[in-house]
């Protein structure tokens, strides 16, 4: 006989359909990110490519900054119309914004409207960011039955990491089929994943006007009870506000950290920092992304079977024990001075490229790309003074970039990111549930909302520029910029560990 009270029926379609668009468009809010290097020398002057790439972050992180802003206007309108059309208008107000920076012109073509048309975008960006992922979270969560939400809502949390893992290889697909000169020009291959968006997005929109309202939601619709002030309700009501802040506090702002020094922090470390190759640091991230996506599934389960609270802490402690000493490990093993002590250099004559880098031909750059006996090579750029007319702040400075890791060395950096996002697999893999979970169904979508994207849009958002502008700072210690999240997750854990509950099962039809 058919179980009249199983709420699981057509569960996979749900699934599905939530997922697919948040995957996009966590697509869309990433390749920014990922392009950040690219579109710095785009839409910002020449002359301080430091200062043009915290310009370019600053922009990235703006999109995270007003996420709570966006979390506010759509989680009230997901309250009062429902979940299905609000997370369908964010939708479409994140792919139209992410095709159009694709249309941008560069700096060189309209100035300083480049940069204020990117800002204006990538704002629109977070604001539509902000209202899809309470929505998607909450309408999955409202169709699972209470022992397996943390499950089926850990299906919407893989999202985040597969946009990522879609980004990355979408930019290195169009990379790999075209020079470095075709990729960075102002119409170039860059633009490309930008522009296809458009058709993710068709896809998307496409699937998800054949949703369903979510049933908890409808019911209270149908019974006049849907709440008449949602921001007032959350934000006035003393009991509710409490749990919002312990929300954030107690959980959130920690989980923020964790995920984007994970993914985001750690890709740029190896790019920037350790100068990997552009084809090894990407490759890296993905392989390791594919191997730890599997554990959002194994701890949003698991949360089911022993509660949300212990496995969220846990991983923000291991972030807090072992991200220092990961990242020194990046920084030993792309060391070339140990490189030249510990193996011997098999081209012993390297080709030697010199060109001009300024007119007057008073300064040459040379160019000396060495191979190493495993297979390890780099490439060493000096400056040098030809004329006592030239400037000498760049004179005798030894750079040494695309660096190519050995395949034992490469395997190990896997294994190291791929510890780095499990890390975030357990503090990101049940949160989803765990928020649902403290708020009542009229409110959630607005009250669960903003305490999420406080925490990973701005605590979260801001790793990779605090992290830069620490490391600007403070240059004497490559690693400083892994102070902020260490200190935002270990204030988070304390107050996690002392004052959230480990409920299991809690009903959510209040």
């Amino acid at each position: 006989m058919k179980r009249q009270d199983n709420p699981t029926s057509g569960i996979v379609k749900v699934i599905s359909a939530s997922s697919v668009g948040t995957m996009i468009e966590w697509y869309d809010f990433y390749i920014f990110g990922m392009l950040a290097k690219t579109i710095s020398t785009q839409f910002f002057p020449e002359g301080n490519a430091t200062a043009a790439l915290l310009s370019t972050l600053a922009i990235f992180a703006a999109g995270f900054i007003v996420r709570p802003f966006g979390a506010l206007v759509f989680g009230r309108l997901g309250d009062l119309i429902g979940r299905k059309y609000t997370f369908l208008l964010t939708l479409v107000l994140m792919g139209g914004s992410t095709f159009l920076i694709g249309l941008v012109p560069g700096y060189s073509s309209i100035g300083i409207a480049a940069p204020i048309l990117v800002l204006l975008l990538r704002l629109i960006q977070g604001l539509a960011l902000g209202g899809e992922y309470g929505g998607a979270a909450t309408y999955v969560a409202e169709h699972s039955p209470a022992n397996k939400r943390g499950f089926y809502t850990s299906w919407i949390q893989t999202t985040a990491t597969l946009g990522l893992f879609i980004a990355l290889g979408v930019i290195m697909l169009v990379k790999m089929n075209m020079s470095d000169e075709q990729f960075n020009a102002q119409w170039g291959g860059w633009r490309y994943p930008f522009w296809i968006s458009i058709l993710l997005v068709a896809v998307s929109v496409y699937i998800r006007l054949k949703m369903s309202e979510s049933p908890l939601f409808s019911k209270l619709k149908a019974e006049g009870k849907t709440s008449v002030n949602p921001l007032k309700e959350s934000f006035r009501n003393k009991a509710n506000f409490k749990m919002v802040l312990l929300a954030l506090f107690g959980a959130v702002m920690g989980q923020g950290v964790i995920w984007y020094t994970g993914q985001f922090y750690a890709q740029s470390f190896l790019e920037s920092v350790c100068k990997i190759e552009f084809e090894q640091s990407r490759t890296i991230m993905l392989w390791a992304i594919a191997f730890a996506t599997p554990f959002f599934l194994l701890f949003g389960w698991l949360s089911d079977k022993i509660g949300r609270k212990w496995i969220m802490m846990i991983g923000m402690l291991l972030g807090i024990l072992t991200y220092r000493p990961i990242f020194n490990t990046f920084l030993e093993d792309t060391n070339v001075a140990e490189w030249k002590t510990d193996s011997s250099i098999s081209n012993s004559q390297p080709a030697i490229k010199k060109e001009t880098i300024n007119t007057g031909s008073t300064l040459l750059s040379t160019s000396i790309t060495y191979s190493l006996a495993d297979d390890t090579r780099f490439t060493e750029v000096k400056t040098e003074t030809l004329s006592t007319e030239a400037s000498t702040k760049d004179n005798g400075k030894v750079i040494y970039k695309d660096k190519h890791l050995s395949s034992s060395t490469y395997w190990k950096f896997v294994g190291l990111v791929f510890l780095l996002i499990l890390y975030v697999t357990m503090v990101y893999g049940p949160v989803a549930a765990f928020l649902v979970e403290m708020f009542p169904t009229k409110i959630r979508y607005t009250s669960m909302s903003l305490p999420y994207h406080i925490g990973n849009g701005v605590f979260g958002g801001l790793v990779p520029f605090i992290g830069l502008l620490l490391t600007t700072t403070y240059p004497a210690d490559p690693l400083v910029g892994l102070w902020y999240p260490i200190g935002i997750a270990a204030l988070c854990l304390i107050i996690g560990v002392i004052y959230l509950r480990n409920k299991i099962d809690k009903d959510v039809t209040d």
